[in-house]
């Protein structure tokens, strides 16, 4: 039986490492922390990517018109997206679930399997901001007296990147799904202002911008204004991962 030498036997070794990185796809370096959107005629698809939170909303800006959202808390496992889904408004029964998300890069550009179907999301912003993060309601003031709201299956999240913001109010023990809204937000000298897109209860309020008071200390956002009713409000937001 012919042996080979040690030298040749290293040379066979790193062959064969170097056939067999070839054949393995690259790893991703890009981030897909912060919001990313997809249009094709009238229909728009935004996905945002926050403190390990995804929400996918799919509407009709131009025609008033929502059509569904969903999302949950994720992690990145290769070429996969594994999201455990908190609220689907099409698909009640995946509460609960994982659903994994095939996705790549292509020129700095997320290309994920969404819908059954391939689609090049382009990167609106990139997460980061004061406002940038997953809050929850955590207090309303009645009167001049703040009403404290604990963490609890019934709950309202806002998910905001550094321009986009949804909110969703939802039940994650019922699966129930009470409502969204959403579009683009900016933050500046103390002053929040909401652009709607989208608004799964009322779609005349699309196309109106709201301004709140708004000031951000140590993982608390406070929060007055008008809301979309006219109502006053004064509410307390807290960061879901700071409790």
């Amino acid at each position: 039986m012919r042996k080979y030498a040690p030298a040749n036997n290293f040379i066979l070794t790193l062959l064969l490492l170097i056939v067999v990185t070839a054949f393995q796809p690259p790893v991703s370096t890009l981030s897909l922390t912060g919001a990313w959107a997809w249009q094709e005629n009238s229909r728009q698809e935004t996905l945002t990517f926050v403190d390990g939170y995804f929400v996918h909303a799919v509407f009709d800006k131009a025609g008033k018109q929502f059509q569904y959202t969903w999302g949950g808390p994720y992690t990145v496992k290769d070429d996969k997206i594994e999201v455990t889904v908190q609220f689907n408004t099409q698909q009640k029964e995946q509460v609960g679930q994982t659903v994994s998300i095939p996705w790549t890069d292509k020129n700095e550009q997320l290309v994920a399997t969404v819908d059954n179907g391939e689609k090049t999301f382009k990167q609106l912003d990139k997460g980061i901001g004061e406002l940038a993060g997953v809050w929850r309601i955590a207090g309303r003031k009645t009167g001049a007296q703040p009403v404290a709201m604990p963490l609890a299956p019934r709950r309202t999240l806002k998910i905001l990147s550094a321009t986009r913001f949804q909110w969703v109010a939802i039940n994650v023990d019922t699966k129930e799904f009470f409502g969204t809204g959403g579009g683009n937000y900016t933050f500046k000298n103390g002053k929040y202002t909401e652009n709607i897109e989208f608004f799964s209860r009322d779609n005349s309020r699309v196309g109106a911008s709201l301004t709140f008071n708004g000031k951000v200390k140590d993982h608390q956002w406070d929060h007055s204004g008008l809301s979309s009713k006219g109502d006053p409000i004064d509410e307390m937001w807290k960061k879901l991962n700071a409790e």
